[in-house]
């Protein structure tokens, strides 16, 4: 063999490798087909059912609270677009119960208070006159079940609504006729 057909061989066996190379990178393996492509795929896919999800179920809410009459984009004093009230022709009317400071259930250890302030969505202003006829029972009835809470049934939005909901219970309870559509918070500290 001479020099010329040595360095022919070595030029073809460098060719050969360097096609076995190429072609090794042109075919992918199936961890990594898995791995940058099908995986992408599959996140954008579900990024995109999420994203869809939250945008057609998010207007929903807006829209039922504004049939409502509820806390929807409506007019002054709770009237809407259409004119509509929350009572029989009258318009919601908000009332606020003085505010209450109460310590909460411990159990012996370090004292922890809670202060609140609440207001009362009424069906109407003659509403508001009743209401002031009772309201030393429902500030009793508040204060009886807010001093029996513990510093864990008011964490987090679940606590909260928890809590709106007892609250509604209690008021529409002491109230008996009167027709009370809500509890809102105004204010909420626990130190």
């Amino acid at each position: 063999m001479s020099d010329a057909d040595a360095v022919e061989t070595e030029d073809g066996e460098e060719g050969e490798a360097a096609e076995g190379e190429g072609g090794g990178k042109k075919k992918l393996s199936g961890k990594k087909l898995v791995m940058f492509i099908a995986l992408p795929l599959l996140l954008i896919l579900i990024g995109g059912g999420v994203g869809a999800f939250f945008l057609m179920s998010g207007g929903d809410e807006h829209a039922e609270a504004s049939a409502e009459g509820g806390h929807g984009e409506g007019g002054e004093g709770g009237e809407g677009e259409n004119g509509e009230g929350g009572g029989k022709g009258g318009k919601i009317v908000f009332y606020d119960l003085p505010e209450m400071l109460v310590n909460l259930n411990s159990g012996g250890k370090r004292s922890s208070y809670l202060k609140i302030t609440v207001a009362l969505e009424l069906e109407n202003a003659a509403a508001v006159k009743k209401l002031e006829l009772i309201m030393p029972r429902v500030v009793h009835n508040f204060q009886v079940y807010l001093r029996e809470l513990r510093l864990e049934d008011l964490k987090g939005s679940a606590g909260l609504l928890r809590l709106k909901e007892e609250l509604l219970i209690r008021v529409q309870r002491a109230a008996g006729v009167i027709k009370v559509n809500d509890v809102l918070f105004k204010e909420m500290l626990v130190q």
